[in-house]
């Protein structure tokens, strides 16, 4: 059964969608393709729009219509994830405070989970740190592991302790170590 074109009294098969409404639902007319030259000829998303809708509507397009939030805001993603990798270990006694000699060098907790993390020691010279991160990336890419969620959840945390370290290092180390 052949659709009909739905424009006047077209009796040509409708081959071709024509969105009904402006707001991307899935509803459609079907045209035939001399009458969805001329509706496309005409058609304007942005008919009846203020310039202030327009505008605030291709701001929003720069994101895919997704809220955005600021990265160092509160409930940025990173941010929540590195927070709950270190409650999770604390709660669950995983936090080994052996570590704590390595205070006399000014790691935070923060840093000393983020070299254990990594598998590596505490105090390590920034370029086996970076070594070390390198070879984990390329173990724990999603490219390798065929997208597994639990390698990429795992890739995240490891990028979060290794930004630790990097900021650590800039801030308070002298590249002696």
């Amino acid at each position: 059964m052949k659709n009909i074109c739905d424009w006047n009294n077209c009796k040509k098969e409708g081959e071709f969608k024509a969105p009904i409404e402006r707001d991307n639902s899935k509803k459609y007319r079907l045209l035939c393709l001399e009458h969805i030259r001329e509706f496309n000829k005409n058609w304007n998303y942005f008919n009846g729009m203020s310039d202030e809708q327009i505008i605030n509507f291709i701001k929003s397009d720069l994101t895919w219509h997704k809220p955005t939030q600021n990265f160092g805001s509160s409930d940025n993603f990173f941010k929540v994830l590195w927070n709950n990798a270190l409650k999770d270990d604390e709660a669950n006694g995983k936090f080994d405070p052996s570590f704590d000699h390595m205070r006399q060098y000014r790691f935070d907790q923060n840093d000393i989970k983020a070299f254990k993390i990594l598998g590596i020691n505490v105090g390590l010279k920034w370029d086996k740190i970076q070594e070390k991160f390198k070879k984990l990336v390329k173990k724990l890419h999603p490219d390798m592991n065929a997208g597994n969620k639990k390698f990429e959840d795992k890739l995240k945390v490891v990028t979060l302790a290794y930004n630790q370290l990097k900021n650590t290092y800039r801030k308070k180390i002298d590249r002696k170590y």
